[in-house]
Order: C-alpha cells, then structure tokens, then sequence
C-alpha cells in the first residue's frame, strides 16, 4: 500500500518534490521544445531518471560527479539527522553543491554544511539552509509549480538557452544555477523574478566570458566539451556581486555572502 504523504519521513518527501520538480520541468522541455536537449535529472533520494545531457555545458564526468554528490548528501543527512524539524536538500552544479533547507539551529546549519563539504568530488559548497521550521506538503507542491513556470519562461526566451540552466525552488526562493555568461546571468535572473508567485532569486552561477563561450561553441558544435568548460567564476564566500541587468534591480548578497540575490519585482 502507498504510503501517505502523513507518513513520509522529511527527507522522503524532499526526494519526492525534487523527483517531482525534475519529471514537470522534463514535461516543458518536451512540449516547448521538441527536440531540445532535456537535463540530467537526479533526486535525492538515489532515484535517476534520464540520460547525461549533450547540451549541458559540464563535462559528462562532471554531471556523473554531481549525481554522486547529490546522492551522498542525501544519505549523510538521513543517517545523522533523526529529527522531524529537519528538512535538506542538496543540489550539485559542476561539483558546487547548493545546500537548502530548514534546521532548528545554527549548530546543526553548520554540521549539514560540513557533512556536504567533506563529501569526495566537492570543490565548493552554497549554504542556504535556513533556521527554522520545514514548510507543509502544500508548500513543496507550490515550489514544484514555480520551477515548472520559471523552466517554461526560459525557453519561450530567444535570447537565452535555458537548457544550460539548472533551476531549483525552495519556499518560494528560485535558485539558478549553471556555467553562463554575465549577459545571460542577468537574463535568467531578470526572467525568473517576472514569474508569479517567485518571493526571491538567488544567482548560485559560475561564470565565463562571452569569448569563452564562443570557444566553447565551436569547438563542441554546441555539445558539452570532453575537456571541460574554460576556466570560470565560481559563486563563493566574499564575492562581489554581479551586475544588474539593464533597467534590472541591484543585485545583493546573501547573509553568506556566498550567492548573489535578485530581489523580486
């Protein structure tokens, strides 16, 4: 019999809002665009669905990596934290693992950083977790939507090429991340903020210049490089935020200084 959700553990019912933020946003990839690449889906949880994407900008060997990555975290979390009032996640990009989620203090916020940072493979950690309560069910189904919306603006824009980036919402917080240029930083982050119901987006990217990229495109025709992306700017303690786009709203840290945030509109 299936369980109901009443009687999911926190760390079950993150693994299932990922699945479920992956198998939607796969869905728009498929009705927006036939033909486009789709993404290299993983779930916390351990459960794999898809293939390693020819349109994303990491190495396969990097997209495996941040698979494992995700995996493990995953594993560490259930195997330490017991508690009903802990909920996390993690989010691996090019070996950058995004840590989101609610603690009951800021020992324990500390200890889920740790535990991510020490994991094989991990060259940079983002510590998003936030002291306080988990949200409901409802809550996570309504992320699942706002992913949904801000992956289908994406790639209604010409201007941008949606499949190099990685969304992920939490409580209402959109998270981008991926290896982009500062134009298309600024465009993802300004298209993001526009969706309804989006309370704030945080800018976790790496970044290349435009000439880089170019580079990359004719070198690979389009397809993820064997050697690697060109050398970029991974988000990291103390950076200096990037630019606003034209017209867009100044761009912030965050209380970590380790992202860059977009406030919403």
């Amino acid at each position: 019999m299936l369980a109901s959700p009443t009687n999911l553990s926190r760390f079950q019912t993150q693994g299932l809002r990922y699945l479920c933020q992956k198998a939607l946003v796969i869905c728009v990839l498929g009705i927006t665009a036939i033909g486009l690449a789709g993404c290299f889906p993983v779930v916390a949880t351990g459960v794999v669905t898809g293939a390693l994407s020819v349109s994303d900008r990491r190495t396969t060997g990097a997209q495996a990596e941040d698979q494992a990555i995700e995996i493990k975290a995953f594993n560490r979390f259930r195997e330490r934290f017991k508690s009903s009032q802990i909920s996390l996640s993690v989010v691996s990009f090019n070996r950058i693992a995004l840590v989101t989620g609610y603690v009951p203090d800021e020992a324990t916020k500390a200890e889920a950083a740790r535990l991510v940072s020490s994991i094989e493979n991990v060259r940079n950690s983002l510590n998003e977790i936030v002291v306080g309560l988990p949200p409901s069910i409802r809550t996570y189904g309504s992320d699942t939507v706002l992913t949904t919306r801000v992956k289908a603006s994406m790639l209604e824009a010409k201007d941008l090429q949606a499949q190099v980036i990685k969304v992920y919402t939490e409580s209402s917080t959109v998270f981008l991340m991926g290896i982009v240029t500062e134009r298309e930083a600024n465009r993802a982050a300004d298209i993001a903020s526009r969706v309804s119901g989006v309370r704030r987006v945080v800018r976790a990217f790496e970044t290349i210049s435009e000439a880089d990229l170019s580079r990359m495109q004719l070198q690979t025709g389009g397809n993820n490089p064997a050697a690697g992306p060109p050398k970029s700017t991974p988000p990291s303690s103390g950076s200096v935020p990037n630019p606003p786009s034209a017209g867009g709203a100044a761009a912030i840290p965050t209380n970590d200084g380790n992202a860059v945030v977009t406030p919403i509109r």
